[in-house]
């Protein structure tokens, strides 16, 4: 890229700024001012250019563009200061310079929201652009990178099992169905306005079917999964078109193992497989498959049938599987983390359970949020009651919590976006977890 070190003058709301081609270039080509150059970066006009925008504004992110240091005065609002970064294009380098790469051991509670809805929580999901959404019950609250939250989405007193972002503009939700109503199953919504665009059917037998959706997931290829439980033969994992909302597969449960009612579901790129884990207390019995829609085929699958005798403190509770390491990561009511071999028939393994992580030994609450999963670029995080447990390594150890003081337990956390969501139970408060930058030498 050739660069022009003329100088280059903007008038700001009556304010008039001198700098140069070298330092707009650090704004990128698709940024506001990218589109104002040449391919050589000349610019395309050469009198001052006017621009009706905030000028103090303007000043703190021209300085972060020549220097890449962040200094906002306290006379700037800081929500101010995101809507103009984003009008200019700005945003990421905005959020590189207040927060470092997304890292479990670093991060730092930068905010909590509170009071948004009575009732448990159900879920919450990080959306792909810092954004987030929380279930409790039947409503559905959404909210922007900025934490500025976009219209409630109300199901009428349908609860909400499952909420997923296909990305930043729509978002899918799975509800139980209401016995006599037909209203169940699952839609694509707007997250800005909350609006239904499209309900996913199921048809049996060239029918259309009533049905409760619960746990969902997503592949790259614009599919979506979700475990279905209907009145008739509907048990079992639907597949749909992401873009046309139209079903292209089902996966019928077999007799004696459940899919229907399964609470995780996750979409393994390298193996081209789901992984469908329905747990205690939803049924008895724990079951993880590993389900091929290619050939209809359940390549892998364990229960805890037969295992469980006398140890109750080894019900699986959430489960998670691990690629890298051809394993499945279980855990149980104590944050024992537990490991199952996916290059050994899962009919005959037994978990091999870690008794080093175990970090909770007195008594459990009344009402427990029982513990979640999640992995992120190497890192292995755990809820248990009030915190989160973060482990690394190849062996997995524990190297850091992330706890704050009030609010109960965690019922769901979420990664993405370069942060870290946890919502709360007793409180209906989440925390929003966000990376220092590292320290200046």
């Amino acid at each position: 890229m050739g660069l022009s070190n003329d100088r280059i003058r903007f008038n700001v709301g009556g304010r008039i700024f001198e700098t140069t081609a070298t330092t707009l270039a650090n704004a990128g080509r698709g940024s506001f001012f990218g589109a104002l150059f040449d391919e050589n970066w000349n610019l395309s006009q050469p009198d001052d250019l006017f621009i009706d925008r905030n000028p103090d504004c303007f000043a703190v992110l021209l300085d972060l563009l020549r220097t890449g240091d962040l200094n906002i005065p306290p006379n700037i609002p800081e929500r101010l200061l995101h809507k103009e970064a984003m009008f200019y294009g700005l945003i990421d380098h905005l959020r590189t310079a207040k927060w470092g790469p997304f890292d479990g051991n670093r991060l730092h509670l930068s905010r909590s929201v509170t009071g948004i809805a009575p009732g448990d929580g159900t879920a919450i999901r990080a959306g792909p652009d810092g954004g987030c959404c929380v279930a409790h019950g039947s409503v559905v609250h959404v909210f922007d990178w900025m934490l500025e939250e976009h219209p409630t989405i109300n199901l009428d007193y349908q609860r909400v099992n499952d909420v997923g972002w296909i990305d930043s503009g729509n978002i899918v939700l799975s509800a139980c169905e209401r016995l006599g109503r037909g209203d169940g199953g699952m839609g694509l919504f707007s997250s800005s306005s909350g609006e239904l665009r499209y309900k996913f059917q199921v048809s049996h037998d060239n029918q259309i079917k009533s049905y409760s959706a619960g746990a969902l997931s997503f592949s790259p290829d614009s599919k979506i999964f979700t475990s279905c439980k209907g009145r008739s033969n509907e048990y079992g994992i639907g597949v749909w078109d992401q873009i046309t909302g139209k079903q292209l597969d089902f996966f019928y449960e077999s007799p004696g193992w459940s899919l229907g009612d399964a609470d995780k579901l996750q979409w393994l790129s390298g193996k081209n497989c789901l992984l469908v884990a329905t747990l205690f207390p939803r049924k008895d019995n724990c079951y993880i498959s590993l389900l091929d829609f290619r050939d209809k085929n359940m390549v892998w699958s364990w229960s805890d049938i037969g295992f469980l005798a006398t140890a109750e403190e080894k019900r699986v509770r959430d489960a998670i599987a691990m690629e890298e390491s051809n394993s499945i990561c279980v855990v149980n009511e104590f944050e024992d983390l537990g490991f199952i071999d996916l290059r050994m028939d899962g009919g005959g393994s037994s978990v091999r359970w870690s008794s080093r992580s175990r970090l909770m030994k007195s008594k459990m609450p009344d009402e427990p949020c029982y513990p979640k999963l999640a992995l992120h670029e190497g890192q292995l995080f755990s809820s248990m009651n009030d915190s989160i447990s973060v482990f690394c390594g190849s062996d997995w150890v524990l190297t850091s919590r992330l706890k704050r003081s009030y609010g109960g337990s965690i019922c769901d956390f979420s990664i993405g976006g370069d942060r870290l969501f946890a919502l709360h139970s007793e409180e209906n408060v989440f925390d929003v977890w966000e990376t220092l930058p590292p320290p200046i030498i």
